[in-house]
């Protein structure tokens, strides 16, 4: 039922160009028209620079059930059993997908075909089963879907757009389905080239905008990564699971040129060992598992280690391998390693913990859809209950892919029950004015990253979370006052964005009395086992006032029940 209206009009909006996005696009557009929004070059998203690979089970060695218990271990027992079992069965499926889209995954010898892909091993799998593309997975996945993506005539790119907020029918005054659930019309996304603000409707809309480790003041991930369909779901009406719940990747590059260069976990699954600035190893003393231990366990020693030395970093020793071995095992993370004065190959490098993926997010189901009709969301901005407390390496492209493949198949299956919605409202700026006062936003900007890597990082205490929360409500007033007052733009609407999501992460924090996976705090360091642990799930704000969305934003203050 392709639509052939205005070009903002599509059977299918997808917000977020990653390899989520990427694969929902690709393949409802074999069916459908589809708009795919991107806030910045269609190939800019967190999913360019992931470099482990994907895991999935691809040998005889290895079997689904040993991949669903090492997802579950890691994920300290908040992961869904019954996601991880859908997840994990369909892996080898969505490799074969990948491969056939034609992924140029690393062979075992290149001129040997038939001897198979190359698989290496990372922190908290028991096999090697994480097949990839050199160092630089995520590259190759984009770059090529992104191809894919410019040679199908039925998807129509918005580049250096962004998303403000979603239009549903109970935002939209006298609609006639007021009495039906909840459904999701479209999208209110700003034109950042232009300055404008356009209504793009469609009969199916899915969030593929990543996470919100910019919310950090040291992150692996891009500038865009600020959380802005978690924002947009929670003040639609989606409810909204553990937030608290932020991955810090345990090494990545320290070097004040470097912007946090990720150094790959597959380095250690070779033999990597981290050591104190004396050349001490000290993972051993974390965890039997040493280097190859879960990520939350790797950063949390890291951490210590750096506070109880006072050192600013810790160090990275692969120099036991040769340089040929690992020019062809890590050719770009060598290369970049070079660039600032390091060779792997050499000499130990210096690497420290950084906020790297968000494991909460958007409730959804087996088909990835939310509490809102037609409204999808899909990758690291969806909370699927597969990662739980702590995501294992290499199951987030997994994720992507399989649960792209689901939310597209759960959507052709509803093609035929969903209209287009009618006329929806323009957006209205008759009641604001261009601002005078930008300064304010990267003030607002740089202070809230600061205070949330100083009191909501790897460890944490309630008296730290109880002063984020003081300042991240002034930070809310502000933001709100200034929203309802002026035109958007593109750093307001990222800001407004993140420091939504920054209380969320903050109360779901204060609501855990426990330390399990991600979530350390030094009050309750113990995991709480008297019950059997649930996600924290935020039932949101519940709109009475249907007023135009450029209102002031009632939602933000909302305060959530919080249940455990």
């Amino acid at each position: 039922m392709a639509l052939n209206h205005s070009p903002f009009e599509s059977d299918v909006l997808v917000l977020g160009s990653g390899i989520a996005g990427l694969s929902m696009a690709l393949t409802l557009a074999q069916h459908m028209s589809v708009n795919l929004i991107s806030k910045g070059p269609i190939s800019g998203g967190s999913s360019l620079y992931a470099q482990g690979g994907v895991a999935a089970v691809l040998t005889d060695t290895d079997s689904y059930e040993s991949h669903i218990k090492d997802t579950i271990d890691a994920g300290a027992g908040l992961c869904d059993e019954t996601v991880v079992r859908y997840c994990v069965e369909q892996g080898p499926h969505a490799i074969k997908t990948l491969i056939e889209q034609g992924v140029p995954f690393t062979l075992n010898n290149p001129d040997k075909p038939s001897l198979g892909y190359h698989l290496t091993k990372e922190g908290g799998h028991s096999h090697r089963r994480v097949i990839h593309a050199d160092d630089a997975t995520g590259f190759a996945i984009e770059s090529t879907l992104v191809r894919k993506v410019r040679q199908s005539r039925n998807i129509a790119t918005f580049e250096q757009h962004i998303g403000i907020d979603l239009i549903t029918s109970a935002k939209v005054k006298n609609n006639p389905a007021n009495n039906q659930p909840n459904r999701c019309l479209g999208a209110y996304v700003y034109d950042c080239v232009h300055d404008k603000v356009h209504v793009f409707k469609a009969r199916f809309t899915i969030l593929a905008t990543g996470g919100a480790s910019k919310v950090y003041l040291y992150t692996s991930n891009p500038d865009t990564s600020t959380g802005d369909g978690i924002a947009m779901a929670w003040r639609a009406g989606c409810r909204i699971a553990n937030m608290e719940f932020n991955q810090f990747h345990p090494t990545c590059l320290y070097h004040p040129d470097a912007k946090s260069f990720l150094i790959t976990e597959a380095i250690r699954g070779e033999g990597g060992k981290l050591l104190l600035a004396d050349g001490t190893r000290f993972m051993p003393q974390f965890d039997q598992r040493a280097e190859l231990a879960p990520r939350d366990i790797v950063a949390r020693a890291i951490d210590h280690e750096m506070k109880r030395t006072g050192s600013e970093c810790v160090y990275l020793d692969i120099s036991h391998r040769s340089e040929e071995f690992i020019k062809k095992h890590f050719p770009n993370v060598f290369a970049r390693c070079l660039e600032y004065g390091f060779n792997l190959s050499k000499e130990p490098i210096p690497v420290v913990p950084a906020a790297h993926y968000t494991c909460g997010g958007i409730l959804t189901d087996l088909n990835a859809a939310t509490d809102i009709e037609a409204l999808y969301a899909v990758g690291e901005t969806a909370c699927t209950q597969l990662h739980g407390a702590n995501r294992m390496a290499s199951n987030s492209i997994l994720e992507c892919v399989v649960f792209a493949h689901a939310a597209s198949q759960h959507i052709q299956s509803m093609d035929s029950k969903i209209p287009l919605a009618g006329k929806l409202a323009a957006w209205d700026e008759s009641r604001v004015t261009n601002s005078d006062e930008e300064v304010v936003v990267s003030h607002n900007w740089d202070e809230l990253r600061r205070f949330m890597w100083d009191y909501v990082g790897i460890v944490r205490t309630t008296k730290r979370l109880q002063r984020a929360k003081h300042r991240v409500d002034l930070l809310l007033q502000e933001i709100d006052d200034y929203y309802g007052n002026f035109r958007v733009s593109n750093d307001l609407i990222e800001l407004r964005n993140l420091t939504l999501v920054a209380n969320l992460i903050i109360l779901s924090a204060l609501s855990r009395k426990e330390s399990r996976g991600l979530h350390y705090t030094l009050d309750f360091p113990d995991p709480d086992n008297s019950t059997a642990p649930t996600p924290t799930i935020m039932t949101p704000f519940k709109f009475s006032d249907h007023n135009n969305l450029n209102l002031k934003n009632l939602a933000i203050h909302a305060k959530p029940l919080l249940m455990n």
